[in-house]
């Protein structure tokens, strides 16, 4: 018998509602020696991220490593997005190893994450090993991490796809949580935050309305 397709979302598809958000120091000192992405692309990626997250009601947990005695503030663009939002401190490099971060992540009760910070090799690979060991399911958004050269990026990378934790990138992670034009609630939010810090495809947004009145929503004829 041939399978049957069904006009049907797979599982594996991130909804809104299904996972948690965990931004691990997007910060001014773990930024300076990032140089597997530069800096002005590394903070448009972090702050679609953010605005994305927020403007989908997505759970999210904001954190940082020794913020007053030496890495700094979070980017202003994420605490932009989250202008009220708790940002849990942290002494452990590994975020996983924070009991006020478990306490959160234990608090909001989902069992799939999805993590982006600085740097990979660090702040990432800790709490993603750590979150998959103990059952979690584990994404996280390349494109708004970076480490301290591309190599140290991209083995950090390919290390916690080895060990099953999925990939995506900061444009990716938007679109897939719309998904479909139709959802007209937040179809404004989505182009909105595509056109201010999605680069290419935002200028392609802004010229299709400006010049022609289309909307990523309507049908041709």
């Amino acid at each position: 018998m041939p399978i049957l397709a069904t006009p049907t979302p797979g599982p594996l598809l991130l909804t809104p509602t299904d996972h948690t958000l965990i931004m691990i120091d997007h910060q001014s000192q773990m930024a300076f020696a990032t140089h597997s992405i530069d800096a002005t692309n590394l903070r448009t990626n972090a702050a679609l991220v953010a605005h994305a997250a927020a403007g989908f009601g997505v759970s999210t947990i904001l954190t940082t490593v020794a913020e007053k005695s030496f890495s700094g503030p979070i980017f202003e663009e994420i605490k932009d997005a989250f202008p009220s939002a708790e940002v849990t401190d942290r002494t452990s490099m590994n975020t996983w190893e924070d009991a006020n971060v478990i306490k959160r992540v234990n608090a909001i009760g989902k069992d799939r994450l999805v993590l982006a910070g600085l740097w990979t090799g660090v702040c990432i690979v800790g709490p993603a090993l750590s979150a998959l060991a103990q059952g979690f399911e584990v994404y996280f958004i390349t494109d708004a991490c970076g480490d301290v050269s591309v190599e140290a990026h991209e083995r950090a990378v390919a290390r916690m796809i080895q060990a099953g934790a999925r990939p995506m990138t900061s444009l990716q992670y938007l679109l897939e949580l719309q998904r479909d034009w139709a959802r007209t609630e937040t179809y404004e939010m989505t182009t909105g935050v595509a056109k201010k810090f999605g680069g290419a495809y935002g200028l392609g947004i802004i010229y299709a309305k400006t010049m022609f009145g289309a909307s990523e929503g309507s049908h041709a004829a």
